[in-house]
């Protein structure tokens, strides 16, 4: 019973952090394993990884939920990221699409500079999603898309990420693509 025994305290944090998220990478799913310290943060992705960058400016939100069940002793973490991609484009329609077919492992990284590590061992399936024109001229012209991943343990912090680098504290960093628009 001692592994579920807790090991820290916690004090009231300050009013120091800011809601959102500046962006999301996506990795085209992979089995290799990322590498963690001993706290269980990543120190690096798997050999090789390409990381796909969306900019995120607006109402994208990434929530994670602790599903427990006493009568069943399971545990598991759900994690649900929303993202809303202004503008129809030929490209990104194809895109999306590619996204929806696949499984993707996603990094999440947050106005404050910490970044996660979304579907690490399953995946993150696209559960949702619209192309949408919009009624009125206020309206998005874009899409909306729905990821959720289920995992054993909750998403793993990336090591070292800044407010201006996600991958900054790995030992080996990933080649970006960038977008066009």
């Amino acid at each position: 019973m001692a592994t579920c025994n807790i090991s820290l305290g916690r004090n009231e944090v300050c009013k120091e952090s800011v809601g959102g998220l500046q962006g999301v990478y996506f990795i085209n799913f992979t089995t290799g394993s990322a590498t963690k310290d001993g706290n269980g943060e990543v120190t690096a992705l798997p050999s090789g990884s390409t990381v796909y960058y969306y900019e995120l400016k607006g109402n994208s939100s990434y929530t994670e939920t602790v599903n427990t069940s006493r009568d069943n002793g399971t545990t598991f973490f759900s994690q649900e990221l929303t993202l809303n991609l202004k503008k129809l484009t030929n490209e990104m329609t194809t895109q999306l699409k590619l996204l929806a077919y696949g499984r993707p492992q996603i990094v999440v990284w947050t106005m404050n500079g910490e970044a996660l590590l979304v579907g690490e061992k399953e995946g993150a399936d696209m559960t949702a999603g619209t192309i949408q024109t919009g009624g009125a001229l206020g309206d998005l012209y874009g899409y909306s898309a729905t990821f959720t991943g289920q995992e054993q343990l909750p998403a793993s912090f990336l090591s070292g990420s800044t407010v201006s680098d996600a991958f900054a504290g790995l030992s080996v960093q990933p080649t970006i693509v960038y977008g066009t628009n």
